[in-house]
C-alpha cells in the first residue's frame, strides 16, 4: 500500500505512475523483425563476398563429415556420446567464421563443430567425449571456453570475460553458444540482465533446434520466439534462418562489430533443426515423425549455399569434389587417431584442479600413488 492510498492521505489515488515515469529503453527498436532474416536465394546474396561464400562452403562440407565421422565413432565404441550438428552446420561454421583471432567462443557441449570450425584439434574437441579429460585443450591458447556440458552455465562465463576485456580496454567480444533448451535455465536469464546492464561485449547465439532432447519449444515458452525475450533485458533481438549460412555470418558480424563499438550485447535466435538424435542414447522417433525430419532435409544448409554458387557461376563439379576430398582426408586422419588407444596418467585427476593444491588434494594423490606402486609391485 503506497501513502497515496493510506485513510486521510492529501493527495487522491492515482492508479497510474506519476507523469515523470519514462521507459528506460524504447522498445521499438529491440524488436527482431517478424520473418527470420535470409540472404541466399534473395536479392541480398548478390551482395555476398564470393570469397567468403567459397570458405563458407568448405567448412559446411568438411563439418558435414566431421558429424558423420564422429556418430560412426560413437558407434564403434571410441566416443561415450556425441551430439551431432548435422543440419546445424550453418550456425556453426558461420559463429566460427565471425570471430576475429582475439575474441572468444563460449560454447556448449553440442558446439564441437564450432570449435573445430575455429581452429582446434578435431581429436582435442571430442576428448571431453571421450572420456579421457575434462577440455582436451588448452582454453585460453585457442580463445575457446571448456565444452559446456551443463546447460547454459557457459552463458554467465561469457559476460563475466567480455565484462572484464571491457574494463581492461581491451578489443575483445565473447560469443556464447546455447540451445532453445538452454534458454529455460535461470543462467541465461542472469546473463542476459547482467550483459544489458554493463553494456558488455557478448554476443549470444540461439541455436533453435526444435526440441530439448525430447521437449518442443511449445512446452518451454509462450513468447513469440526467443529473440522477443531480448527486448525484456534491453537488448536487440535478432531472427535468422539458421540453415541460411550466410545470413548467420551477416548478422552475427554485425552484432560482434556493434558489441565492439560500445554498443553492448545482442541475443540471435538462429531457427534451424536436429536432423539426427539428440545423442546416440536418444530415441527421437518417441517425439517426431519422419515427414518432419524430411521436410528440414529440403531446408538443408549445404544445399542451400551449393544452390547459390552455382548459380552464380562460383562452384563447379571439380570444386565441389575437391572439397569432399578435404574432408574425406580430414575424416581420415579423425578416424585413425581416434582409434589409437590414449595412454593416460591417473595422477592428472589431480592436475589442473586449484592453482596450487588443497592439503585433501595432495593427501589423495599420496594414496593413489602408494596404491598404483603397490599395484605395480605385485605384477
Amino acid at each position: 500500500m503506497t501513502v497515496q492510498e493510506l485513510p486521510g492521505a492529501a493527495a487522491a489515488y492515482r492508479p497510474t505512475p506519476p507523469p515523470a515515469w519514462q521507459p528506460r529503453t524504447d522498445p521499438a527498436p529491440l524488436l527482431p523483425d517478424p520473418e527470420p532474416y535470409r540472404v541466399l536465394g534473395t536479392e541480398a546474396a548478390a551482395g555476398a563476398d564470393p570469397e567468403l561464400l567459397l570458405r563458407l562452403y568448405a567448412e559446411l562440407v568438411r563439418g558435414r563429415r566431421y558429424n558423420a565421422q564422429a556418430t560412426a565413432l560413437t558407434k564403434q565404441g571410441r566416443l561415450a556420446v556425441y551430439p551431432s550438428t548435422t543440419g546445424q552446420e550453418a550456425c556453426e561454421v558461420a559463429a566460427a567464421l565471425a570471430l576475429q583471432e582475439q575474441d572468444w567462443l563460449f560454447p556448449s557441449y553440442r558446439d564441437t563443430l564450432a570449435a573445430v570450425a575455429r581452429g582446434l584439434d578435431p581429436v582435442q574437441a571430442l576428448t571431453l567425449l571421450r572420456g579421457d579429460w575434462h577440455t582436451g585443450y588448452d582454453p585460453h591458447e585457442h580463445r575457446i571456453a571448456p565444452l559446456c556440458t551443463p546447460l547454459a552455465t557457459q552463458l554467465p562465463h561469457a559476460v563475466g570475460l567480455a565484462h572484464a576485456a571491457r574494463l581492461k580496454g581491451d578489443d575483445v567480444v565473447a560469443l556464447a553458444m546455447v540451445g532453445d533448451g538452454g534458454t529455460s535455465e535461470g543462467d541465461f536469464h542472469e546473463a542476459l540482465n547482467f550483459a544489458a546492464v554493463w553494456k558488455a561485449p557478448v554476443v549470444f547465439l540461439v541455436q533453435n533446434n526444435g526440441f530439448a532432447i525430447s521437449v518442443p519449444l511449445a512446452k518451454q515458452t509462450a513468447a513469440p520466439s526467443l529473440a522477443h525475450k531480448a527486448v525484456g533485458y534491453g537488448m536487440p533481438g535478432r531472427l535468422v534462418d539458421g540453415n541460411d549460412v550466410a545470413a548467420v555470418h551477416e548478422v552475427l558480424s554485425d552484432a560482434m562489430a556493434r558489441a565492439r563499438r560500445g554498443g553492448g550485447p545482442t541475443l540471435i535466435e538462429a531457427i534451424t533443426y536436429r536432423i539426427e538424435a539428440h545423442t546416440n542414447a536418444d530415441d527421437a522417433t518417441r517425439y517426431r515423425g519422419d515427414s518432419e525430419v524430411e521436410a528440414w532435409r529440403q531446408h538443408d544448409p549445404i544445399q542451400l549455399l551449393e544452390r547459390e554458387l552455382t548459380e552464380r557461376g562460383l562452384l563447379d563439379d571439380d570444386a565441389k569434389q575437391a572439397a569432399a576430398d578435404a574432408a574425406e582426408a580430414m575424416a581420415a586422419a579423425l578416424r585413425e587417431r581416434m582409434n589409437a588407444d590414449p595412454v593416460l596418467d591417473p595422477m592428472d585427476l589431480f592436475a589442473h584442479v586449484y592453482a596450487e593444491q588443497t592439503t585433501q588434494l595432495r593427501e589423495q594423490a599420496a594414496l593413489l600413488r602408494a596404491e598404483l606402486d603397490a599395484e605395480g609391485e605385485a605384477r
